[in-house]
């Protein structure tokens, strides 16, 4: 998809609105007119895309510092057109897990959650997402619903569905793990009974 620079679009916003109003002053209405739409329409553009799809090209390379100051010259996450604010959310929680803090990475995650995200890939990611961190933290019950969540969604991504698998695993493991502390390996219970040996 074509992209402008943000910093270009800042230029090009600034040079239609002032100089546009400035020839509209001047030299009439028709000299001026073009610029001030197209001023305004860049404008709305930044307003309701903010810096999303560059921010996310920077995420991909893994630069975190690069991707969190685009993001952050978005002038506001909640005048986002709703696609792009979910991803905002989702770009920030990532850049927040990578940095191994599970709090704000959980607060920018259910903040995208509640926007609704666009794609079923994405909203897998998301509740796989979520999933781990409530793991990570013991909730169990939590990370469970999340990964419900996740399965009835239509992945198609492969990077999503191996992530789908090693969760799955890991839930699997938990579920024999718990079933052999509870005594469902065979093993003898505490305070269980003991058969007595036949008599001969």
């Amino acid at each position: 998809m074509f992209t402008i620079n943000i910093y270009l679009k800042f230029a090009l916003i600034a040079v239609g609105l002032i100089g546009g109003i400035a020839l509209w002053a001047t030299m009439g209405i028709w000299y001026g007119i073009w610029f001030v739409i197209m001023g305004l329409a860049l404008l709305a553009t930044y307003i309701l895309l903010g810096t999303v799809q560059s921010g996310a090209a920077l995420m991909q390379n893994t630069d975190f510092d690069a991707a969190e100051k685009r993001l952050d010259l978005t002038l506001n996450p909640k005048w986002l057109y709703a696609t792009n604010r979910a991803y905002f959310y989702m770009i920030k929680g990532s850049i927040a897990l990578a940095r191994k803090d599970m709090e704000e990475g959980e607060m920018w995650l259910k903040k995208a959650e509640e926007v609704e995200v666009p794609t079923d890939n994405e909203k897998a990611m998301l509740q796989l997402q979520l999933a781990n961190i409530a793991a990570s933290k013991g909730k169990w019950k939590q990370a469970e619903l999340h990964f419900r969540n996740a399965k009835q969604c239509k992945i198609t991504e492969p990077n999503v569905k191996e992530q789908f698998k090693q969760f799955e695993k890991a839930f699997s493991n938990r579920g024999q793990m718990k079933h052999a502390t509870r005594g469902g390996g065979g093993a003898m219970r505490p305070g269980g009974k003991r058969r007595r040996p036949k008599m001969r």
